[in-house]
């Protein structure tokens, strides 16, 4: 018997796909798309102003293919992890971030990663998969605190720009007023900087952009980050400043502080050089330590210096705060590499 295709992840036009292969008429897609995003019903039979007979048809082929999280870790600081199924033997991540006035979901578009940097989990798990529109958004939809949600990041496991197809199914959905009929302007989308995607991404939404960065110099940043050799991060830079992110569209970019490589204010110049003329923000993380590897996070006092710095070359600069880090919840930190070889 063939696995049943899963309606939650499907744009209205693959819904009125759907529809016409059932025998449906056009409408019914749209009334669909009600159901699953709008209703968030997790069966075919709640699709009560569909015909019985025809939910019927839709059931032998169709599920709506919501799957609740399997396991979860909750941080002493309120922050929790939950562990999703992804297929035969796989899993995945996500991390919801509540604080007094938001609450950010940190979503997973792949199983592992192929990029491997030097300071990631997940990059020292490998790569296995793409995930599909229904296993990223079900990470939305199946949270258990998902009408709590004010704000989606996609910096979970993966990197989004090397899934563009998936992503962009997804975005439609959380943003079209078919779907959640969100503000692009709640989800930002980080990248190491794929250039197709980058590009199409730059041109086809206007959700916010996150670049990882982690140095001003090429031949340091491909030391943390092997693609910097495939995508510099000048031909990022210089891509983003042909679009415009003066308006409410934001651009940042990420720089995890390292202890006595990145940290010092010749670094913070060389930052200030690399992004001129970008109207951006610069997010500063705490570097959390993984196994195996010999790096160190910097101190208060440098990061400050370095932010002081940013800042007063006109550059908004913010220390983020660290979430998660006792559940390996913080950024670097998730890999399902361990689940995984359990099963």
């Amino acid at each position: 018997m063939s696995e049943k295709r899963r309606l939650l992840g499907m744009t209205l036009d693959e819904l009125k796909g759907v529809a016409s292969e059932v025998g449906l008429p056009g409408y019914a897609a749209k009334q669909m798309a009600d159901w699953l995003y709008k209703k968030k019903v997790t069966s075919i039979a709640s699709m009560t102003n569909i015909a019985a007979a025809k939910r019927a048809l839709l059931q032998e082929s169709f599920e709506v293919g919501a799957v609740p999280p399997c396991d979860l870790m909750k941080s002493v600081d309120g922050t929790i992890k939950y562990l999703y199924p992804a297929g035969l033997g796989n899993f995945v991540e996500s991390v919801y971030i509540p604080t007094e006035d938001r609450a950010t979901l940190c979503v997973s578009s792949q199983v592992g990663c192929k990029m491997n940097c030097l300071f990631c989990m997940t990059g020292k798990q490998g790569f296995t998969k793409n995930l599909s529109a229904n296993e990223i958004l079900n990470q939305i939809q199946s949270l258990p605190e998902t009408e709590k949600l004010t704000n989606i990041v996609f910096m979970g496991m993966g990197e989004p720009l090397d899934n563009v197809d998936e992503l962009f199914k997804v975005l439609e959905i959380l943003t079209a007023s078919y779907g959640y009929a969100w503000s692009p302007k709640r989800i930002t989308v980080s990248t190491i900087g794929v250039a197709k995607g980058l590009k199409r991404f730059l041109e086809e939404s206007e959700c916010h952009l996150a670049v990882s960065l982690h140095s001003p110099y090429p031949g340091e940043r491909l030391s943390l980050m092997p693609v910097e050799k495939a995508f510099p991060a000048r031909d990022i830079i210089e891509t983003i400043k042909q679009y415009d992110f003066t308006h409410q569209r934001r651009v940042s970019f990420e720089y995890i502080v390292f202890k006595k490589l990145n940290d010092d204010l010749q670094h913070a110049k060389a930052l200030v050089c690399l992004l001129d003329k970008v109207p951006c923000r610069v997010n500063l993380i705490r570097f959390h330590a993984i196994p195996n590897v010999p790096l160190e996070s910097s101190d208060l006092a440098r990061m400050e210096a370095f932010r002081d710095t940013l800042n007063a070359a006109g550059i908004v600069c913010t220390i983020r705060a660290s979430r998660g880090e006792d559940i390996f919840a913080a950024c670097g930190m998730l890999s399902t590499a361990k689940k995984q070889e359990k099963e």
